[in-house]
């Protein structure tokens, strides 16, 4: 048997500690790739934004958390996480800087 650093079970990257730094990685930038391929819904005008974020929460959300009960929550992995959700939902609530809104607001 083939001693490794890390390796894909069922598409999460398990570390040889038991980290998970690099699944919380790779599913970000998954998640990134279904949020931009969703791009024109987003920038629908025909949409209401309870619809976009019901779409976000089935569409991107579920990429974004698929095996998220196996990783170690640490405060650095959830704050990546909540940094990379509140990003999307500033968009697809077409929230710019300098416009603010609280974290807990969104």
């Amino acid at each position: 048997m083939e001693d490794v650093e890390s390796f894909t079970y069922l598409g999460s990257i398990i570390d040889e500690q038991g980290g998970s730094d690099a699944d919380v990685k790779a599913r970000i930038g998954k998640a990134r790739t279904a949020f931009l391929q969703l791009k024109n819904i987003w920038n629908s005008k025909q949409l209401s934004t309870n619809i976009k974020v019901r779409i976000f929460n089935t569409n991107v959300k579920a990429v974004l958390l698929y095996g998220a009960e196996t990783w170690r929550t640490t405060t650095t992995t959830i704050k990546k996480v909540q940094v990379f959700i509140n990003s999307c939902l500033h968009k697809i609530l077409n929230i710019h800087w300098p416009d603010t809104i609280s974290n807990s607001l969104l």
